[in-house]
């Protein structure tokens, strides 16, 4: 189980809504996902229509007089997709537990109950660095933290950092650091120039996925419903979905046991041989040098973003080649989370996101 905390004490950079959909977006690629508001404005639970007389605050209290266990205030938002909902009371915790010894260890102990349950927790932080904000980043193995790109935001992430830090320091925990781009907007000279000096600074903690501007999301979160489920073929959706495939592909591979090798039989060899050679090998190129991570994805392999597709970087491009079986293919490159068309291959047609997808035919003399 990996539970991330979604944190940046900077309030409209995209907080909630990378939670809500990071979380939609994650249980969509078959992972038992659970969302834990911290905040108490509620805003993930209003932005899922969630409303709930209990909350992490009956989880948490000793003064409550419905003390109750995480497992009972669960409440189900989508398919192998749950929340733990929060109220205003959330926030009368931190003067609560202000004495108590271990208070920056309650929520790690309570999650404790649950690690077998969820493959990913994710929680949403409240807008400071506090007692919430501090107990979420005790629980977690990993925190993303969303940027927009303004110079005020750049600082959030150095006043976040020193927290990580110092929770390294003090209580002796480590927590990775990831930085996500949200809300970036392409129509403007500005977003590139602040994406450049952000990359400058963090290039080495930077999600490869950019999570541009798009209307949807907002629209989603005003009707209480993921933009999986308001619109899934929207730039929003497209690029949490690509945002929860990069953290799937980090994930440690399953050391399955080794199995008992066996002769291959003269008819599976002929099989093997038959399957090869109906398959050309069809190679990949993109001549970005100025580029840190370049994928290919498609058609041909159901669009998945995986360690498979990723290109490897040449004198002054990016190459891959990819075994494909004579049909006609439609793919895009994804340049440091963005993506795009083949600028070399003319054969191409807009797809239902509004943007370009290029084409290739495979032949059998190809």
């Amino acid at each position: 189980m990996r539970i991330i905390s979604i944190a940046n004490q900077k309030g409209g950079c995209g907080k909630t809504t990378t939670s809500i959909n990071l979380a939609a977006a994650l249980s969509q690629n078959g992972k038992r996902t659970l969302l834990i508001d911290l905040d108490p404005q509620a805003h993930a639970s209003l932005g899922l229509n969630v409303e709930s007389h209990d909350s992490i605050y009956n989880v948490i209290s000793r003064l409550t007089p419905r003390k109750m266990e995480i497992t009972d205030i669960i409440k189900r938002a989508d398919k192998s997709f749950d929340i733990v909902p929060s109220n205003m009371l959330v926030g009368t915790l931190e003067q609560e537990l202000a004495d108590e010894i271990g208070r920056e260890t309650k929520l790690c102990e309570i999650l404790d109950q649950i690690k077998d349950v969820y493959d990913y927790i994710l929680i949403d932080c409240p807008p400071s660095l506090g007692f919430l904000t501090i107990n979420a980043l005790r629980a977690s193995h990993e925190v993303c933290i969303p940027v927009e790109t303004s110079r005020f935001s750049m600082q959030g992430v150095a006043h976040l950092m020193d927290i990580v830090n110092l929770i390294k320091d003090r209580l002796n925990h480590h927590v990775d650091c990831k930085i996500l781009i949200t809300m970036f907007d392409s129509r403007l000279r500005h977003s590139f120039s602040m994406l450049s000096k952000i990359r400058d600074e963090f290039s080495s903690i930077l999600f490869d996925t950019i999570i541009h501007i798009n209307v949807k999301l907002k629209e989603s979160a005003v009707m209480g419903k993921t933009v999986v489920n308001y619109d899934k073929y929207c730039r929003g959706a497209k690029d949490y979905f690509s945002m929860a495939k990069e953290i799937i592909a980090q994930e440690a591979p399953v050391q399955a046991p080794a199995p008992e090798l066996r002769p291959i039989s003269q008819k599976m060899q002929d099989l093997i041989q038959e399957e090869i050679q109906k398959s050309k090998i069809m190679n990949f190129y993109l001549k970005d040098p100025d580029a840190r991570s370049v994928y290919v994805t498609g058609s041909f392999n159901d669009w998945s973003l995986d360690e498979k597709c990723r290109m490897l970087k040449e004198a002054d491009g990016w190459s891959i080649d990819i075994p494909l079986e004579p049909g006609t293919y439609k793919y895009q490159f994804i340049v440091d989370g963005r993506w795009r068309e083949d600028p070399d291959n003319s054969r191409q047609e807009r797809n239902s996101f509004g943007d370009i997808n290029s084409l290739l035919e495979v032949t059998t003399d190809a």
